[in-house]
């Protein structure tokens, strides 16, 4: 049996201001600095863990809380590597808006489809983030906006080049990212339908712990 754990980063600024972020680099908050300590305390409570790599996206509030988290557990020895495809998804047009905003805009069942829906694509935008982080990704690849299903396309080939190989091995892994990557993944592993992901929700730094057997099908889930 090998663990993975899910991990979404605690309260950024962004969330304590109800608007969307997706590429923005915005920072957490104090409660979100507590979140992640607090998310550390609780990794330390899970029985047979034995953590090998931290994984995380290029966006400090995820990297700050891994951090945070490894630092709770005297863990900050670990390799993490840093990769924009666990980045959230990109909201385009929406990044910086208020939410409640967007629904006087554009409507309830408009934005509740761009937000929660497998396929629908927010509005676009024209700020590709070419910025030095991603100096080394053809520019045709950086997104103006993303679906779900757009962000899952490049999240999840990240986990079976990177992340499954390991979890073979029987090397337990960690996964620190956001809210869009954590339900992109939980989709893939779970094997959740288009319609279903709608209702799938994961809460700051709340810790989703995966048991899988030898073929990484699922043995048990737990939320912390």
């Amino acid at each position: 049996m090998v663990n993975l754990l899910l991990v979404r980063h605690g309260q950024s600024s962004a969330n304590a201001t109800n608007t969307y972020t997706g590429w923005d680099d915005v920072d957490l908050t104090q409660k979100g600095v507590q979140q992640a300590k607090e998310a550390g305390y609780k990794l330390g409570q899970i029985n047979d863990i034995n953590l090998k790599k931290v994984h995380t996206s290029v966006l400090k509030r995820a990297i700050k809380t891994a951090n945070l988290i490894l630092e709770k557990q005297e863990l900050l020895y670990l390799p993490m590597l840093k990769n924009w495809r666990l980045n959230e998804r990109h909201y385009g047009g929406l990044g910086g808006l208020n939410k409640d905003e967007t629904r006087k805009l554009y409507g309830v069942k408009t934005v509740q489809k761009w937000r929660r829906s497998f396929n629908a694509i927010p509005p676009q935008s024209d700020n590709k983030h070419f910025d030095y982080r991603y100096h080394l990704i053809p520019k045709q690849s950086l997104p103006g906006s993303e679906s779900l299903k757009m962000a899952s396309d490049r999240i999840i080939p990240y986990y079976e080049e990177q992340i499954a190989p390991e979890l073979r091995l029987g090397n337990d892994q960690l996964i620190v990212a956001h809210g869009s990557t954590i339900r992109a993944l939980i989709k893939y592993l779970e094997a959740i339908s288009d319609k279903n992901i709608d209702g799938v929700e994961v809460k700051n730094s709340e810790i989703i712990q995966y048991q899988l057997d030898d073929n990484l099908a699922i043995l048990a889930k737990k939320r912390y």
